[in-house]
Formats: C-alpha cells, structure tokens, sequence
C-alpha cells in the first residue's frame, strides 16, 4: 500500500517505554484491569477497556506530546517525532498508516458533522507504561480509552509475519487501522455501552458484546481501507484477510487447545472477522459497520 511519509506536525507520537515517560495510572494498576480484546495469540490487537472497581471512573494520562516536541526521556534514545517514527522500519510503517487513519477519520467526521479529536500512538519496547497501566510486549498492540492512545512494541510486526504468517504492508496497516478504530468507538460512545453491557451481564453476554465491538473495529479498518482505495496494490487485500483470518477465535483456540468453545470468544471467528473487514472495504461507510444489530 502506497501511503504518505507521516508529517511530525500533526501527529501524536511518544515512548512508552518503562522510564521514558508514562504516568497517569501507570504500572501499580491498583484495581486496573485491562480486558483483552482482538488477540493475534500470545500478542495482539487489544482493546484496553479499563475497569477501575466495576467499570468506574477513569483518569487520563497527561503529557501527551505531537509535533517535533521532546517526548522522550532517556539520553541518547528517540526524542522527537521524526526520529520516534523513523528507529525502524516498523516504527514508520506504524506512523505512515497512523498518519493515514487520523487524516481519513477526520474528513469522514467534518463530512458528517462530527468533532473529531486526535488520538495518540506511543512505542515500547518489552514493557512501557500506559493510562491504562502496564504495556507488556505479550499484550500486543492495544487502544486505551483512558489517555486516548494507541499503544504499539514494533516488534510485534515481526511476529505477526513470521508467526501468524500475515505478512505485507497492508497487515501492518491493518493493525494500526483497527485500532484506530477503536478511537472512533471511544469517540462515538460505542466503547462506554459495551461497557455498561459487560457490568450488568454474565460472562457470556458480556464476552458476545466484546466480538461487536471488535468486529465493528475490523469493519473500520476496512472504511479507512476505501477511503484510500487508490492507495492499495495487488495483494493488499488478500494480505489484510490473511491477519484477519490468522486472529479468528476459533483459529486461535484450534491451534492452542484443539477445540473450539464459541461462547468464550471476545473476537469473533476467522470467518467473522474477514466478512466485517470486507464489508467496510466494500462499502467504504461507518454506517454499514454496526455489528450490534442482528446477526454478525
């Protein structure tokens, strides 16, 4: 996929990196438990739905810092924008596709009306601090809603090509894509109703609000895939199903116990995940994304 280098001026970037900055909840967690979602195995897409008690309120991280802003903290590491996207080429993958959602999103909202407000990406490497915590290689790449940051340790895309077998360009973006779509759902207040579901339901209802809520993020990808249709090269698609297909629950399951147990899943089946996927990439229209109404 044919993306724009990041501009250091309009995007959020910063490290996460235990020492390097942090702050707000930190990692002490004290009651913070983040809730798993959009795994690619041992890591994954993760969506962190903080509950503090049951649910209750959230803080917010400060320091969030975008432009060519000094964000690091450690002597001689990464400091600026620039040379946070540039320390590998993960690193610049992730910011040319993050770059990439924020500018599509945010026509789509000024289209519909909307206030659209930037999220943040942050890189760590092995363990960070987040808003909402600890960031632990092990979680893979995750959203939390508290400090409305993405969270990414770049070497999770090695993993996703040499274990999942997702290889390419467009599963990298794909990546960012559905977790920038988790921003949106955050913004739309789609976030907090799944919450509310989940603390007034049992295990089951609250696990199948969980698959909506993830597939509308792969739908979401697949809008912000549309909207930059000239952008995509032979392959891209055939790439972004692959990661799909590789994170389905039931994929995952078959793999690491050899059964299936549908009313566990948080994420939704292989097939269930490249349907929605497509759906958004066919349609190009956040509305064609609600997975909340009817069957999935």
């Amino acid at each position: 996929m044919r993306l724009d280098d990041f501009d250091p001026n309009d995007i959020n970037v910063g490290n996460a990196s235990s020492g390097r900055g942090g702050g707000g909840g930190g990692g002490l967690l004290l009651g913070l438990l983040p809730m798993i979602g959009s795994r690619f195995g041992c890591g994954g897409i993760v969506v962190a739905l903080i509950l503090l008690a049951v649910f209750g309120g959230l803080g917010n991280l400060g320091g969030l810092v975008g432009g060519g802003s000094q964000v690091g903290r450690t002597p001689g590491g990464p400091q600026t924008v620039t040379e946070l996207c540039t320390q590998n080429a993960n690193a610049k993958s992730a910011c040319n596709a993050f770059q990439s959602a924020q500018n599509t999103w945010s026509a789509i909202f000024a289209r519909n009306g909307g206030q659209f407000q930037k999220p943040g990406l942050k890189f760590f490497s092995g363990n960070g601090q987040s808003g909402c915590g600890a960031a632990q290689s092990a979680m893979g790449p995750f959203y939390c809603p508290t400090d409305q940051t993405i969270y990414l340790d770049t070497s999770f895309f090695d993993e996703l090509a040499n274990k999942f077998g997702a290889q390419g360009d467009f599963a990298q973006n794909y990546v960012i894509a559905h977790e920038f779509g988790h921003h949106i759902q955050n913004l739309l207040g789609t976030s907090d109703k799944v919450q509310q579901i989940q603390r007034s339901s049992g295990e089951v209802a609250g696990n199948q609000a969980s698959v909506r809520l993830e597939l509308q993020a792969d739908c979401y990808a697949g809008v912000w895939a549309a909207n930059n249709r000239d952008r995509m090269e032979a392959g891209d698609l055939e790439e972004g199903l692959t990661a799909a297909r590789a994170i389905g629950d039931d994929t995952l399951q078959k793999q690491s116990t050899g059964r299936v147990v549908p009313d566990s899943f948080t994420h939704g089946s292989s097939a269930e995940r490249m349907r929605w996927l497509q759906r958004g990439l066919q349609t190009g229209d956040p509305a064609q994304c609600d997975t909340f109404s009817g069957a999935i």
